[in-house]
This record gives structure tokens, sequence and C-alpha cells, in this order.
């Protein structure tokens, strides 16, 4: 993703930066991007994006392009700027290679695992096979090259300790939590809900595994069976799956009902969701997505929009009484319509989920967790951190034995 768009990376390196470290970040270009530009304090480096796939094979391409690019980037951020650490995101499991390179000259290595991807590629091509057994490499390799590895949650740090065999002391769980106050309900745009009474939202990637196919069948269920003509729904997103999800919408006789915006930024995903009565996560139940936590399901909680979701693991966790649970398309579609019918029932499932935020899953609270990991490979001592213009004072076990200073620190993000 590009950096303006990664909602969890911008608070990481914004994090960094109040903390007193230099950032930069090398990442795909956004449509108009420039290739270099400076954004709240990050200095952003980008490199065209490799055309869409499709397919295992083609993947492999995509893989060594975007390394290619980025080991070449890193040499210009290493003369240009300096760095000790970089910090590789995954997918793809490839870049503790450009990581071991450095490793002769004393830069240090977080992996921060967004995705379990070998649980990613059984979930999207439905089989194991080579390529599976080539993706758990891969995902060997980042763990063993990693000195710290960051977690977004219980199950994928039990993962890193188990599959990754990885120690307690060296995972460090930092979920993708929103600020509450930049992700809060904002005006309503009317004309959104395309003349009708209801707006429904999905927001997310939009691949074989994200089950929008799922969403689209239930809206069918919706419209065709249950008789309900009073709800728009806005599929705010994009992924290889797009394309084929318009045709089902079209096969599945449902367009009227369903507006596809394609990408969309901050601010339009702001007027979706404080317009919407409704937020979706439909993600099928399997190991990768019952391990996961679902950013869409945060930022709906963030503006105050009560959830139906599919009953997986570490969506309970996050969600709580925020959410209904379903497990088939049609009880999707029958709790959509009666929470739609119930205005004090999601006024109250809003209300819980921007508590949780705001009292719990806020991301002031994992900061002081991310940046004290770079302290604590870096050797930094504080009792003390500026995060958002707020002084956090540490607790004492914070402050490592060892001290260097934060002015000659250097951490390089990559996406």
């Amino acid at each position: 993703m590009p950096y303006s768009l990664d909602r969890r990376v911008r608070a990481e390196c914004s994090s960094l930066v109040a903390a007193g470290y230099g950032v930069s970040v090398i990442c795909p270009a956004g449509e108009g991007e420039a290739a270099r530009y400076e954004l709240d304090g990050v200095h952003v480096h980008t490199y065209a994006p490799p055309p869409a796939t499709s397919g295992a094979l083609s993947y492999i391409w995509e893989f060594a392009y975007c390394w290619i690019r980025t080991a070449l980037l890193s040499l210009y951020v290493l003369r240009k700027h300096g760095f000790d650490v970089i910090q590789a995101c995954n997918p793809p499991d490839t870049y503790w290679l450009l990581a071991l390179l450095y490793k002769p000259f004393r830069k240090r290595f977080v992996y921060d695992q967004h995705d379990l991807c070998p649980e990613v590629f059984e979930a999207r091509f439905g089989r194991r096979g080579l390529l599976y057994r080539a993706v758990r490499v891969l995902e060997r390799g980042s763990y063993r090259v990693a000195d710290k590895v960051v977690a977004t949650n219980t199950s994928y740090r039990q993962i890193a300790m188990t599959r990754g065999r990885r120690s307690a002391s060296d995972v460090r769980i930092v979920m993708s939590c929103p600020d509450p106050s930049r992700l809060r309900p904002g005006p309503a745009v009317p004309e959104l809900r395309a003349g009708r009474r209801f707006l429904v939202t999905y927001l997310g990637i939009m691949g074989p595994q994200d089950g929008v196919d799922r969403l689209l069948r239930a809206i069918a269920h919706y419209v065709h069976v249950l008789g309900r003509t009073d709800c728009q729904f806005g599929l705010l997103g994009y992924g290889d799956s797009l394309p084929a999800l318009r045709e089902l919408a079209d096969k599945l006789e449902i367009g009227p009902w369903v507006t596809f915006t394609g990408r969309v930024g901050p601010d339009e995903v702001r007027r979706w969701l404080s317009t919407a009565d409704l937020g979706i996560t439909p993600d099928p139940k399997c190991d990768f997505n019952d391990r996961s936590t679902m950013n869409k399901t945060l930022e709906y909680m963030a503006h105050g929009l009560p959830v139906v979701a599919t009953d997986l693991v570490e969506t309970r966790r996050s969600a709580r009484g925020a959410a209904a649970y379903v497990t088939t398309e049609e009880e999707l579609a029958e709790q959509v319509a009666a929470l739609l019918d119930a205005p004090a029932k999601r006024k109250e499932m809003g209300a819980l989920g921007r508590e949780r935020i705001e009292r719990t899953l806020y991301w002031d609270k994992q900061a002081i967790r991310y940046v004290g990991l770079f302290d604590e490979l870096l050797g930094v001592q504080r009792r003390t951190i500026d995060l958002t213009g707020r002084v956090v004072h540490l607790p004492d076990r914070a402050a490592m034995a060892h001290t260097r200073s934060a002015a000659a620190t250097r951490a390089l993000g990559e996406k």
C-alpha cells in the first residue's frame, strides 16, 4: 500500500517521529504521488507499483520486482539519511533477505507481521503444495533474522512463539488501533444513501479471502428473498477480486443497491462511515481470519457504527458487544435487516464500540509499546515520551540498562 493510505504504518512512523527518531519509508507510489516527499516529518521514498497480478506464479514476479526496487531505494536512504533499524511489514515475507545484507553493518531488523502469509495463501488458493511450503520457508526466514517481532494480536504472538520459535521477550503485541481523536464520526452526507433510507458499508481489501462475495450474496438475499429495497450498500476498497465482484453483483441483479467506490482516501472513508447505519465484516471463517484482527471492524467502532460480523475469534475479542455475530450469508442478511429495524439497539452497540476505542483499543496505548521496542533495541533510556502532544510517563521497567543518544538513531520503516 502507499504510505498515505496505510493507517497502521502512518501511526507507527508518527509515534517514532514524536519520540525523536528520524524515519524514512519505502513503499509503492499512490496515484499522483511524487517519488520523494515528506509527510508529518517522515521521509517517503516511492517506486512505481508493479502491474496487477493473477495466479500464484505471477506473485513471484511481483515480489522480486518490489524487493529490487526497495533494495535500491534503501541504498539511497542509507546515503541520504542513514538508519540503524530496518522494519519490514509483510506481506510478502521477503524483506528479511534485505535485512540480512545489512546485518554485517550492525543494522537491526524488526519484523512487523501484519498477516500470516501461509494462512493467507491457503485461504486465497484453497490448497497447499510446493508454493505453500515456499511461503512457510520465507516466513521462517523473517522470524529467524528478526531482532524483534511485532505481532498485531494474541493469536499472532502465539504463532511467533510456536511456529516461529521466538521467545516471549522477543515478541511484542502492537495492535492496529485507531487514534480516536482522528477517527471519529463527522457530518453525514445524505447523497451517499442514493435516495434510500439506510446505508450499510464494507471497508477493506477485496481479495478471495475477504468474503466480499459472501456479502454480495447476502445483499441478494436481503433484496430478493426478504424483499427489502430500503438500503444502499457502499463497498469501499479495491483488490484483485474487484472486477469479478462487479460481475457477481450484476449476475445477482443487485447493481442498483450496491456502490463500488474503488480505492478511497481517509477523507472519503470518513464521509461514508459518518453516514452509514451499519458496518459489515464478512470475512469467512478460516485459520487466517480467525487469528486476524480486522482493521475495518475497529474503524467502524471508531465511527460509532454497530457491526455485523462473521463469528471469528479475534473479532469477538475486539468488538465484543459492539457487533452481532453470524455464520451464514442468510444470517448476515437477516441480522442486517433486524438491526436496521432497531435504531435503539444500533445506538447502544455503536456507543459500546466507540467506548472501547476511547478506553481500550486506542493507538496511544500501543505507541508506548511500539516506541519502547526501538528504545530497547538501540539502548535509548527515557522516563517520559511525548506522543501526539502529550507527555507520557513511562514505568521504570521501560528504562534500559544501556544508553545511547536518541539524536543518533534512525529508523527505516518499510512496507
